[in-house]
């Protein structure tokens, strides 16, 4: 699979969706959704490809899905000097499945994948309604996803993690994180910014409006402006 064509002079929402473990069925209609918001997706699967486009500066990297090892090392390399360098990274549900090999990864995220229980409806407590990824919902937020673990709470390597959003886990069945369980946050690495939120695993989340206006938001703030097709 080739990259999308981008002119290097476009800023573009550099969108990666390589996956060597579990493959999510969402995957495309997660790509296209992104494009009906109006952004400038270069979309690609390929490790060098992926490499190549990083060096042209996008305004925004997304790992949307990704799972397993999915970089060769010079993709690692690229990756981290983005980042570091002040380029914005997203990371969205399978995201948090990816890279376990490389610690850097874990940095930049905040944390790792540990299980989920059954897809099922859920809550979301809001802890942050003035990020433009939350600044649309309410203090609850009801929806239907994976709710997953993770093997670390974010704020444990970083304490200046800004948590935007807790899963309720009285809401759903299965829980065994505990406590305060974040389920959406934002930090910085380097002079980047960082976004990751969780949900995403069906294509109902994609045509859901309000996840929808969740994800622009997140792009947006770790793009650190908005980034819309000409």
């Amino acid at each position: 699979m080739t990259p999308d064509p981008a002119p290097a002079t476009t800023p573009t929402v550099l969108t990666y969706t390589r996956t060597t473990d579990y493959r999510h069925d969402s995957i495309p209609h997660a790509v296209a959704t992104l494009r009906s918001l109006g952004l400038p997706v270069r979309h690609t699967e390929e490790p060098v490809a992926f490499a190549d486009a990083l060096r042209e500066r996008p305004a925004v990297v997304v790992f949307l899905s990704t799972s397993g090892d999915v970089l060769t090392d010079e993709g690692r390399e690229l990756l981290a000097a983005y980042v570091d360098g002040g380029g914005g990274f997203v990371g969205v549900h399978a995201a948090a499945c990816t890279e376990y090999g490389w610690p850097y990864y874990g940095r930049l995220l905040g944390a790792r994948f540990a299980r989920h229980p059954a897809y099922q409806k859920g809550r979301l407590l809001v802890a942050d309604r003035e990020h433009p990824a939350t600044r649309h919902l309410g203090e609850e937020w009801e929806f239907t996803d994976e709710w997953y673990d993770f093997r670390s709470d974010p704020r444990e390597a970083d304490p200046a993690v800004r948590v935007l959003a807790y899963a309720d886990e009285s809401s759903y069945e299965g829980a065994e994180m505990g406590g305060r369980h974040p389920l959406v946050w934002c930090r910085t690495q380097g002079a980047g910014r960082v976004f990751y939120t969780a949900l995403g695993h069906a294509d109902e989340a994609y045509d859901d409006p309000e996840f929808r206006a969740h994800l622009l938001g997140g792009i947006d703030w770790a793009a650190g402006e908005e980034v819309r097709a000409p």
